[in-house]
């Protein structure tokens, strides 16, 4: 696999680390009031930002920015908080991004930098930006889990962990990310997380992960996957370090090294996204100080956290807009691709760690048959995902494989899936 895209995208990340946080502005000027500041920006880093803090800080973004910024709902969760979409940019845009912040509800800092990068995209005047977001619609969940969120806990408060809800959609977190999926086309859906260190598999500032799942078309893996040899970013002191990669694993630096977390586990949102044929990347942020003075003081470290996810999402936009190309011909080669129904089913597996003989199918069946009973326990999650399904009255349905979703099916309908919502029946001539 070539491996400059991803050479890319890490010099883009290393490149934002470099630069040192923007600030904002704190009182009026000429042109106006002073932009809207989150609970977090006002406390210096003390504190994270409330829900309520979150509605009135989008709500003045909107005021501020008009219909340069859009903020709706797409679901809510179990204790009644809303779960929001903000979209920027152009809806005509060639590209697509979906940034998910804070799926796991005590990991916050992705979700101070989604606000204040809605905030400062919505508000920019200069012509680059504005260039760039008629290039690149910009679609954020800054909050996707805000039960966790307002507890402190990664899992929701039915504790289901909702990046391994992405297949069973069993909460209301999966099934308003499935929705958002599928309504508008992502070319990249990108996940922000962070991590405690525990050295040697995890302890550099940033890790960069991408779908691993085999199912994930070629074109995609290619724009989204690993190249050979990693380069770390440079700290937020502008301090160099050692080549290294940002993947993870127990293999000293420089050098490859094996990343385990996830891998092709289609639960989580990288490979889910990945199966339904679009660019799914992960980054994880070390949560531990990396200085004495951050472990003497929990605001500062709090601050490089924040500066870290920021780093990260300015390489993103960076990738995206740089390669937004190659990655519109790659999600929509992957997504006309299961019209050809065409080529093996991975039922396990990664791309680190080949699928074994009895989770390939080499020649899968041209569809599935559901009875009644078990299309009306599933029609709603197939709807979801974006299957087509044909209901046959009392018969039930037939889920055939030539669609866009083909190789999201099976794992889905299989017996010999990990994590089948039903067993439905293999068909040879549908």
């Amino acid at each position: 696999m070539t491996p400059w895209p991803r050479t890319l995208l890490l010099t883009a990340l290393a490149a934002a680390l470099a630069v040192p946080l923007l600030t904002v502005p704190a009182t009026a000027t000429a042109e106006g009031p002073p932009p809207p500041r989150t609970g977090f920006e006002r406390s210096d880093g003390a504190r994270w930002t409330g829900q309520d803090e979150e509605q009135e800080f989008l709500a003045a973004v909107g005021r501020a920015a008009g219909d340069r910024v859009r903020v709706g709902r797409i679901g809510t969760t179990a204790q009644g908080r809303p779960l929001r979409l903000v979209a920027l940019g152009d809806r005509r845009a060639p590209t697509t991004v979906l940034l998910v912040c804070s799926q796991h509800g005590d990991e916050p800092a992705g979700r101070e930098a989604c606000l204040t990068t809605i905030r400062d995209l919505a508000l920019a005047r200069d012509r680059q930006t504005r260039a760039r977001l008629a290039r690149t619609r910009l679609l954020v969940v800054p909050t996707a889990n805000p039960d966790g969120r307002a507890a402190d806990t990664r899992r929701n408060s039915h504790g289901v962990d909702v990046n391994r809800d992405h297949l069973a959609l069993e909460s209301a977190e999966g099934r308003a990310l499935a929705a958002a999926v599928r309504d508008h086309a992502p070319d990249v859906v990108y996940d922000l997380h962070e991590y405690g260190a525990t050295p040697p598999y995890y302890h550099r500032e940033l890790i960069d992960l991408w779908p691993r799942n085999l199912n994930t078309d070629a074109r995609v893996h290619q724009e989204s996957g690993p190249c050979p040899n990693g380069t770390s970013a440079r700290r937020p002191d502008g301090r160099g370090t050692p080549p290294a990669p940002t993947a993870s694993g127990p293999t000293p630096s420089p050098g490859p090294i094996r990343q385990t977390a996830g891998d092709g586990q289609e639960r989580i949102l990288r490979n889910a996204t990945g199966v339904k044929n679009a660019i799914g990347l992960l980054i994880e942020s070390r949560v531990d100080a990396l200085t004495d003075a951050e472990r003497a003081d929990e605001a500062l470290n709090n601050r490089r956290r924040v500066h870290s996810q920021l780093a990260a999402l300015k390489g993103l936009m960076s990738f995206a807009d740089e390669r937004r190309g190659p990655i519109g011909r790659a999600t929509a080669g992957a997504r006309l691709a299961g019209f050809a129904d065409r080529g093996p089913v991975y039922l396990g597996g990664a791309d680190n760690a080949p699928a074994e003989p009895g989770q390939i199918l080499a020649d899968p069946p041209c569809g599935y048959r559901l009875d009644a009973a078990q299309f009306t326990g599933v029609r709603d999650e197939l709807a979801l995902h974006g299957v087509v399904a044909l209901p046959d009255g009392a018969r039930g349905a037939l889920v055939p494989l030539r669609q866009s979703r083909r190789k999201l099916i099976p794992l889905l309908l299989d017996s010999r899936a990990g994590h089948h919502l039903t067993k439905g029946t293999p068909l040879t001539a549908c």
